[in-house]
């Protein structure tokens, strides 16, 4: 019997990369996302190539009742793999942002995530066998001037990970937070990066390697995986210095952000990525 993995934010970018990878490996795929249209299209795609069984759930994660929603219609079918890959963000200071927006990036980053981490999990731990991937970032280790509310859902991505992983020693179920830096998916467009300089020349790593990063790091089952060795000397050297500095570093980083913005400083809304 082949195992299932089940994605979350499969339509685009780093989740759309890793269900080809899972198809690969002849893994069925479970695909949730908003985008019906790119979600079947890449369930065609990959049912034909790899020849696999593909279902794709339409479900915006923002909504509280998505979750359950999800798990009901899944209701008796065995998860193997969980990979919690949908999110957003947003580039404005907290006191100007739009509280809808920072509600529904929690709500996506972080609630959405750890419940459906509650709803599946049990059923791992019962079969014996499970995976979880969950996706934060290196902004986890770092506080973030004008991006503050996707930081602080990135570090309690890291923070939830990491405890969990530790909870679950010993019974063949794994957790892992995965911290990739600055990725070329939808993420810089919906987060009104898009026309930043800053974003453009970081080391910017596109959405198949750090796919490929995470799905090994996932099935060694390690806890965290910093993908890129620029993001690992980054987050040793955050460690080494007083927070003090490393605010002051980044609110630096985010300055130099403003100056790539459009003329009125502000950058492009954007709403939560069709994930």
């Amino acid at each position: 019997m082949r195992r299932t993995a089940l994605i979350t934010g499969a339509s685009k970018g780093i989740g759309r990369e890793l269900a080809i990878i899972f198809a690969r490996q002849g893994y069925d795929l479970v695909l949730v996302a908003r985008s019906k249209a790119l979600l079947e299209e890449l369930g065609k795609k990959l049912c034909k190539k790899y020849k696999i069984e593909v279902t794709t759930i339409e479900k915006d994660l923002t909504c509280k009742e998505a979750p359950e929603e999800i798990f009901q219609e899944l209701e008796g079918r065995r998860i193997d793999i969980l990979v919690n890959n949908a999110g957003f963000g947003d580039y404005k200071e907290f006191a100007h942002s739009e509280w809808e927006k920072q509600y529904l990036m929690i709500q996506l980053n972080v609630t959405a995530l750890m419940h459906m981490t509650k709803l599946f999990l049990p059923n791992m731990i019962k079969q014996g066998y499970g995976k979880v991937l969950n996706l934060a970032s290196t902004a986890a280790f770092l506080p973030g001037p004008n991006m503050s509310v996707y930081y602080a859902s990135k570090a309690a991505v890291l923070s939830f990970s990491q405890a969990i992983s530790k909870e679950l020693k010993g019974c063949n179920v794994t957790v892992t937070a995965l911290c990739p830096g600055p990725t070329s998916t939808n993420f810089e467009r919906t987060a009104g990066l898009i026309n930043s300089r800053l974003f453009h020349s970081l080391k910017v790593t596109d959405a198949k390697k750090v796919a490929l990063y995470g799905y090994k790091a996932l099935m060694k089952g390690k806890p965290v995986a910093v993908e890129g060795l620029f993001n690992k000397m980054l987050v040793i050297s955050t460690k080494l210095a007083p927070r003090g500095v490393v605010l002051a570093m980044i609110d630096q980083i985010q300055s130099k952000l403003r100056e790539g913005q459009p003329a009125d400083g502000q950058p492009a809304e954007g709403q939560p990525a069709k994930e």
